[in-house]
C-alpha cells in the first residue's frame, strides 16, 4: 500500500510560477514509476509528466514541456512538479500517482491511467488570465 498527499495547489496570475509536491508513504521500494496528472473541469484526466525512480528519466506531456519539472528529493519520497509560464488552460486539479509495473524495457512506461495504481485526493491549480 502507498499512501499519496498532494499540495502546493493555488490561485497564480497567467505567466506566474507554482510548485506542487506529493508525499509519498508505505511500500514505497516497489514503485517504479511516479507521475503527475491532472483533470480540468468536464474534461478527462490527462497525462502530465512521469519519473522514473531508478534513473530520474523523464518524459512530458507535449503542451507542458519546457514549462513544467518534475523532479523527486533525494529520499524519493516527495515528488515536485515545478509549473512555470502557467496559462488559463493549465487551470485544473492536478493529482500525483505512482506505478510499479517492470514490464517495460528501457526508459518507456506508459503515460495511461492503468499504469499507475495509487493516487493522491488532489490539489487545485487555478490560473487566471
Amino acid at each position: 500500500q502507498v499512501h499519496l498527499e498532494e499540495s502546493g495547489g493555488g490561485l497564480v496570475d497567467a505567466g506566474g510560477s507554482l510548485r506542487l509536491s506529493c508525499a509519498v508513504s508505505g511500500h514505497t521500494l516497489d514503485i517504479y514509476a511516479m507521475a503527475w496528472f491532472r483533470q480540468a473541469p468536464g474534461k478527462e484526466r490527462e497525462f502530465v509528466a512521469r519519473i522514473l525512480r531508478d534513473n530520474a528519466n523523464t518524459h512530458y506531456a507535449e503542451s507542458v514541456k519546457g514549462r513544467f519539472t518534475i523532479s523527486t528529493d533525494n529520499t524519493k519520497d516527495t515528488l515536485y512538479l515545478q509549473m512555470s509560464s502557467l496559462k488559463p488552460r493549465d487551470t485544473a486539479l492536478y493529482y500525483c500517482a505512482t506505478g510499479s509495473d517492470r514490464r517495460y524495457v528501457g526508459n518507456y512506461y506508459p503515460t495511461i491511467r492503468s499504469a499507475y495504481t495509487y493516487w493522491g485526493q488532489g490539489t487545485q491549480v487555478t490560473v487566471s488570465s
